[in-house]
């Protein structure tokens, strides 16, 4: 499996790094080994001085397809969860002014920990979809699917024309406003509505 993340997806979280707005999305990748499953601790890299939580609905692919329509593009995700994308933001500061891909800034080991998946079935419609990740019992972050640039659908449609999609192959769709910096001894709690989904541990 591999895992694609759609960056800059989310206009409030564009202003608050002052990056640009996309006209297409901004795509990266994480390795395998970047995921974190089943509640494991994330241990603080000694590489990085500046990591970032990035809260994230993840869709999960059910099947294969390339060149994917955007009208079929539904067919190809049956499940939702929820991930966080670490980012060691000091790391992807120095890449970006050199001009340098930064992609040890995003794909380091453990810097994706995930959720269970859920059937998108429960939810009424994809475009309203709130999801949320509190640090120590406070609030950081909120996100609905509504405030999407580009919403699921497309992102896969967009994605098929480069990649070929796999079952098992993962989507982080990106990041609401409200990201920071982790510390450790910090808890940190994702819910999709008011369901915990996800709990993750700094060590």
């Amino acid at each position: 499996m591999k895992i694609l993340a759609i960056g800059r997806n989310y206009a409030e979280h564009i202003k608050e790094l002052n990056n640009e707005k996309p006209d297409e999305p901004v795509i990266f990748t994480k390795p395998d080994s970047a995921l974190l499953k089943n509640g494991a601790n994330f241990y603080y890299p000694d590489y990085s001085n500046d990591i970032h939580h990035e809260i994230e609905l993840v869709l999960k692919i059910c099947k294969v397809g390339k060149n994917i329509d955007e009208k079929f593009a539904h067919k190809y995700y049956e499940e939702i969860g929820l991930g966080i994308d670490f980012t060691a933001r000091d790391l992807q500061q120095k890449a970006k002014e050199k001009g340098l891909p930064w992609a040890i800034a995003k794909g380091f080991d453990g810097s994706a920990p995930i959720s269970n998946f859920v059937s998108i079935d429960k939810f009424k419609g994809l475009n309203n979809i709130n999801f949320s990740l509190q640090v120590d019992g406070e609030v950081k972050q909120n996100g609905n699917t509504g405030m999407m640039l580009f919403n699921f659908n497309y992102m896969i449609s967009y994605l098929s024309k480069f990649f070929t999609l796999k079952k098992g192959d993962l989507i982080f769709t990106g990041t609401p406003k409200g990201v920071g910096p982790i510390a450790i001894g910090q808890k940190l709690e994702g819910y999709i509505e008011d369901e915990k989904m996800l709990e993750v541990h700094i060590k």
